[in-house]
This record gives C-alpha cells, sequence and structure tokens, in this order.
C-alpha cells in the first residue's frame, strides 16, 4: 500500500499532466485519463490521513469524496464521475462526452489536490 507522501507525489504528478492538456487546443484524452487519476490519488491520499476507508475501485473513491466533504475538502465525487464518463467516451467513442469546460475541469482539479496538500503539510507541522 502507498503512502500518504506517495499518493500525494502520484497526485501531483497527474496534475502537471493535466496543466499541460486543458489549454488550447485542449488534448481531451489526457485532461480526461489524468485528471481522474489526479483526483482519485488526492482522494486516497486524503483518505489515508484521516484514516478513512478506501477501496481501489472507481465507485469506492466516488463515495471516498463525499465523505472527505466532512473534512472540509470540496466534494468531487461528481467530478469524477464526470472525468469517468469523459475518460470513457474518448477511449471507446460510444459513450456521451460530459459538457465541461476544460478550464474550470484543470481549475477544481488543480483546487483539490493543493488542498489535500495543504492539509498534508499542515499535519506534519503539528
Amino acid at each position: 500500500m502507498a503512502s500518504i507522501a506517495e499518493k500525494l507525489a502520484l497526485a501531483q504528478r497527474h496534475l502537471a499532466r493535466v496543466q499541460g492538456a486543458w489549454d488550447d487546443p485542449t488534448d481531451w484524452d489526457d485532461l480526461f485519463l489524468y485528471g481522474f487519476y489526479a483526483l482519485e490519488a488526492a482522494v486516497d491520499c486524503a483518505c489515508l490521513h484521516f484514516g478513512e476507508p478506501a477501496r481501489p475501485e472507481h465507485w469506492s473513491r466516488v463515495d471516498a469524496a463525499q465523505r472527505l466533504s466532512k473534512h472540509g475538502l470540496d466534494d468531487v465525487a461528481g467530478l469524477l464521475r464526470d472525468l469517468n464518463e469523459g475518460r470513457k467516451s474518448v477511449a471507446y467513442g460510444d459513450v456521451d462526452l460530459p459538457d465541461l469546460s476544460a478550464e474550470e475541469i484543470a481549475t477544481k482539479i488543480e483546487e483539490y489536490v493543493e488542498s489535500v496538500s495543504g492539509l498534508i503539510e499542515r499535519g506534519r507541522v503539528q
């Protein structure tokens, strides 16, 4: 099982790919894929930090994202679902592409990863 630091580093690596994918022209493949992975890693990291249960299935991370909101993190469950649908849409071509703004997606992902990073850093100081 990965440590908190490893999960955070993974989320930050995926976030870097998101930041390179959203601008014009948007690379929807990378935005959906790495955005989804960045949020999942950040959710896993926060779960480890707060001692919340987390399983590796996508649906489990959606549930975890909702639970983490009680700790002051944004509820990104809906965004996780949208990113998963977008990921499947660009990969398979037979799933409807969600109507989302690339900049808004990237911003929300960045804010969440930064929020998790901040709480981990604050936790190390205590």
